[in-house]
């Protein structure tokens, strides 16, 4: 643990699955992500695929009862684990908006992360007819 005067992050890390809560993560096109650990601004994930560093991604992440996609982009990408038949590469994501789950937890603002959904998605409504 590092001491707070040396800690320069805006905003808190969450680092346990008990503390944020998210059962599966993907970076977009759907490549398996797990969540390192999350904050309003940010995530470390692990994931099979190398992240370029610099581009940009989309970060989906579902709890028990929530989704949300956020966009961010690659800060650094690094090999975490080798294997003889796998490579684990770790990415930290800066994203663009703040992810509203973890705003209250001392980012001091609100600001919108983009697209929010339940776990759940509803019906959509039938197409009317056109005659």
């Amino acid at each position: 643990m590092t001491d707070s005067a040396d800690d320069r992050r805006r905003t808190p890390r969450h680092d346990r699955a008990e503390d944020h809560g998210i059962v599966s993560a993907r970076v977009r096109p759907g490549r398996e992500a797990s969540v390192v650990d999350v904050s309003a601004g940010g995530a470390l994930v692990e994931t099979a695929h190398r992240l370029l560093p610099g581009t940009a991604v989309e970060l989906h992440l579902e709890t028990s009862d929530q989704r949300a996609t956020i966009r961010g982009r690659v800060l650094r990408c690094a090999v975490a684990r080798l294997r003889s038949s796998s490579v684990c590469y770790r990415g930290a994501i800066g994203f663009d908006r703040h992810l509203l789950w973890f705003v209250d937890d001392g980012a001091g603002y609100g600001v919108h992360a983009g697209e929010t959904r339940p776990a759940t998605p509803g019906r959509a409504e039938a197409t009317p007819e056109i005659f």
